[in-house]
């Protein structure tokens, strides 16, 4: 599925999320909230680093969309300091070899925002959200 395909995940309540952190991967599980119920998986893929903030029971996902890497560094300047040291979200000697790094391994910068609970961003390769219609999960 292409990114420009991506159904929308608005208003959808975040039923949880997995950090793996062996496998470069973030699956968040959802539900939409609209007549015919949809459970719709988010998996993020080649994940280097993710944020996330106010992770509410009963979270609902206002939007998520991808913006342009540039924003990355300018947005999160205080946390990359905070991190900087610790070698996270990787070691780096400036900010524009950061940049650099991300746009050339073709990281997106991923970013979700809610209508009320968790909010945040991801840094990954790829994204792939699948859609289960009668409500039942493949858990395989």
């Amino acid at each position: 599925m292409n990114e420009e395909e991506l159904p929308s995940l608005h208003d959808n309540i975040i039923l949880s999320y997995e950090v793996d952190l062996e496998n470069n991967r973030i699956r968040m599980r959802t539900r939409s909230s609209h007549a015919v119920p949809k459970n719709m998986d988010v998996l993020f893929s080649g994940v280097m680093a993710h944020a996330f903030d106010i992770p509410l029971h009963g979270s609902i996902i206002l939007d998520l969309d991808e913006w342009d890497i540039e924003h990355f560094i300018p947005y999160n300047r205080e946390l990359l300091e905070s991190g900087k040291g610790s070698g996270w979200p990787v070691n780096y000697d400036s900010y524009d070899e950061l940049q650099i790094r991300l746009i050339e391994e073709k990281y997106k910068y991923m970013v979700i925002s809610s209508s009320y609970g968790l909010n945040g961003w991801v840094l990954a390769k790829g994204i792939d959200i699948s859609v289960q219609e009668s409500g039942e999960r493949d858990d395989g």
